[in-house]
């Protein structure tokens, strides 16, 4: 590709790790740990895009920004920013910044930022020579029948009936112009689901664009979907794709639909009955050849009658609809999820852990799975990275999982949760402290493993703290 990025984050493993997965995608990369290094830097040697922490001692990314559009120095700037810093990211957008990303990301998310950037700006090559260079990503072997996604479906008992109506879907004529809405419990497979139906499209090689409407405000989020002009608002200093214009005859996911503002709400309804948009602060129509795909957790039935959910778009983007059943619903599906994560997982971390054995899969059989697939995912992720197990026993899960009962406490009943259930916010917190403990409280090695920044990590904790005083 031959475009240079500089990464600027105090935390090194953060630094590292999008370095890494930048020169995997094929770009050149220089990293500096502060924003006066950072500075240092740009005066010696010429970059293509910065990706800068907010918050970070001495030199802020603010600043770095500031510093560097006071030089006249246009170079295309990603913030990466915690979930508290929104209001100063959205300050950095309007002082010249291209975007921001809050923390924690994955790292899939972070290269469809810098490909955008990189697209949209006077360093990127024109459009043509970049679609007609070969992808650097590699491509995932098909499993069992179908595609990477697909075949997994067609694998888990509780999914297959999800799979023939994707196959469905995906041979229809009616081709991307079918929109298709999927509900299910937080962390059930919604996304898994969205990646098969584009496996599942005639379109092969297209581009998947997913993001999720909750984490973005909703001033940005319709410069995120449809893009802007240069000079469409303060300090927007280049012409800017969104993603219905970058996912062209691919996949748009909307995440958490349900999050969405009414005013956004209506205009994505236009889109879709047109199938054609405009760029913020734009007068070209441009067409979307994309399929729209949208996923959320509420039942939308309900935030219709709360009035915060369009009807109209409701019946618009259900053409299709796919329930996927929560995983306490199909314990079948457990065995094949477990396996795929622990392949998955040695192919990442090149460890050698062994399929699971049937002792295994009944002690995991019998818990509820409030967290779902992510929380299976989540749990045995860390136990590879902390335990680097030959076999995966029921020893090396938490307490509350391996003692094969589930949860039932009054806490539990307090929250309106059924016997047998916990809130999603009480597995994120056994699994803070569970991972705190494997690492002998060493809060950055904790960090790391669970995906989160120090910072998010301290505030959970001092959450926990306020609550366990308030409780006595």
């Amino acid at each position: 590709m031959g475009y240079k990025i500089l990464v600027v984050d105090d935390e090194a493993s953060i630094r590292l790790s999008l370095e890494e997965s930048l020169k995997k995608a094929g770009y050149k990369t220089a990293a500096a740990e502060t924003g006066a290094d950072a500075l240092a830097l740009i005066k010696t040697d010429n970059f293509d895009l910065v990706i800068t922490d907010l918050k970070m001692p001495g030199v802020s990314g603010l600043e770095l920004l500031e510093a560097l559009r006071n030089q006249s120095n246009e170079t295309p700037v990603i913030m990466m920013t915690a979930y508290g810093d929104v209001s100063t990211a959205v300050e950095a957008m309007r002082l010249g910044a291209y975007n921001f990303i809050q923390k924690p990301f994955k790292l899939s998310e972070m290269r469809q930022q810098v490909a955008s950037a990189l697209r949209a700006t006077s360093v990127s090559e024109s459009t043509e020579s970049v679609k007609s260079k070969p992808s650097t990503k590699a491509k995932i072997k098909p499993v069992s029948t179908g595609n990477y996604y697909m075949g997994l479906l067609n694998n888990c008992p509780g999914l297959v009936h999800i799979a023939k109506i994707l196959e469905k879907v995906g041979a229809s004529k009616a081709g991307n112009d079918t929109s298709i809405l999927i509900q299910g419990e937080s962390g059930s497979g919604k996304e898994i689901v969205a990646r098969a139906i584009h496996e599942a499209g005639i379109n092969e090689g297209s581009p998947f664009m997913e993001i999720n409407c909750a984490a973005v405000p909703e001033s940005l989020l319709e410069s995120e979907l449809m893009g802007h002009e240069k000079g469409s608002f303060t300090d927007a200093k280049a012409r800017k794709e969104g993603l219905f214009e970058i996912a062209a005859e691919g996949t748009i996911f909307l995440d958490e639909i349900g999050e969405m503002g009414i005013l956004l709400q209506s205009r994505l309804l236009r889109v879709i009955e047109s199938r054609r948009f405009r760029r913020v602060g734009g007068k070209e129509e441009l067409k979307v050849n994309a399929r729209i795909v949208a996923a959320t957790n509420r039942r939308l039935e309900e935030a219709i009658k709360e009035g915060t959910f369009r009807n109209d778009l409701y019946y618009r983007l259900q053409v299709v609809e796919i329930e996927i059943p929560p995983l306490r619903e199909r314990p079948d599906d457990i065995p094949i999820l477990l396996n795929h994560f622990i392949t998955d997982f040695n192919l990442k971390l090149g460890t050698d852990t062994a399929p699971a054995s049937k002792e295994l899969v009944e002690v995991l059989s019998k818990y509820n799975w409030p967290g779902n697939v992510r929380e299976l995912n989540n749990v045995v992720k860390r136990i590879m990275i902390l335990e680097e197990p030959k076999e995966l026993k029921a020893l090396h899960f938490p307490s509350y999982i391996s003692d094969g009962c589930n949860p039932r406490n009054s806490e539990g009943v307090t929250h309106g949760i059924g016997a047998g259930l916990v809130p999603l916010a009480e597995v994120e917190k056994r699994q803070i402290l569970y991972t705190l403990e494997k690492t002998n409280n060493n809060k950055s090695k904790a960090s790391r493993v669970l995906g989160i920044s120090r910072q998010t990590l301290r505030e959970k904790l001092r959450q926990y703290e306020e609550f366990a005083e308030a409780e006595e």
